[in-house]
């Protein structure tokens, strides 16, 4: 099993987990056209893309999913609460509501939903497994919970989110205070402290890759992220990925 990023941040975010000849889509915050450019940049068709899962209803994340799910016939999986935030999907979609407790299989990768708190209607994240390798993903969530941690401890591989500084955040002149109570509040955006002190809670015995995402232009550095989950995992800055909002990652192998 393999992942990588489209992109990652408030202009857009797109993840894609291999696995054998399944290729799955998390979120689709890109137009469909740059979608399909960004996944060329990794080799793939777009025709390769077996199903698409949305997170939650943000724009960022959802800009072009009821489009390309349509244009190339891939399932849209996404809850009921993101469902009726979004426009009603025209009639020839492929739409899989799921519940965020409920374990289901796309072909070869198992998907494992759980919920969290963020200021959406029904949020997801997801656990994907190939039955030996498991890939945690958490962003777009306020805080941590024990179910949080108990989905994500002993993954293959991580992502996870560092939006923002919060000396950064409070101290920028161009956000409101009201912005500013948003993004750190509960059901906003961790911050890269709240994020390394979750990472030291998780069993990161098997961990083999880590990229902090969903960094903040504005409100954050790659230095500092990487900083903070470096001493967490008592390892090298070098070790940590960070996805940008430009070219996301790589292919990042778990195997």
């Amino acid at each position: 099993m393999r992942f990588a990023l489209l992109g990652s941040g408030s202009a857009g975010n797109s993840l894609v987990v291999q696995e054998g000849h399944t290729t799955l889509l998390l979120d689709c915050g890109f137009s469909l056209r740059e979608t399909i450019l960004r996944l060329a940049r990794l080799g793939l068709e777009p025709e390769q893309v077996s199903g698409l899962l949305l997170t939650h209803e943000h724009v960022d994340h959802s800009r072009g999913a009821y489009r390309f799910s349509g244009h190339f016939k891939a399932p849209l999986y996404i809850t009921h609460g993101t469902r009726v935030m979004l426009e009603p999907p025209p009639d020839h979609l492929d739409l899989r509501i799921i519940d965020v407790h409920d374990t289901f299989t796309v072909q070869d990768i198992e998907v494992h939903p759980y919920p969290v708190p963020h200021d959406a209607r029904e949020p997801a994240q997801y656990v994907f497994s190939n039955g030996q390798s498991r890939l945690g993903v958490l962003t777009d969530t306020g805080n941590s919970t024990p179910h949080i941690e108990s989905m994500l401890t002993g993954c293959h591989a991580l992502v996870l989110e560092c939006n923002h500084d919060i000396d950064m955040l409070m101290t920028n002149p161009r956000y409101p205070y009201p912005l500013k109570q948003r993004i750190r509040g509960d059901y906003g955006h961790l911050d890269n402290m709240t994020s390394k002190a979750l990472l030291s809670r998780l069993d990161n015995s098997s961990l083999r890759h880590i990229v902090a995402a969903h960094l903040s232009e504005k409100n954050n550095r790659p230095e500092l992220a990487r900083a903070a989950l470096s001493e967490a995992l008592n390892c090298s800055e070098d070790w940590i990925n960070v996805a940008t909002q430009t070219e996301g990652t790589g292919w990042l192998d778990l195997e």
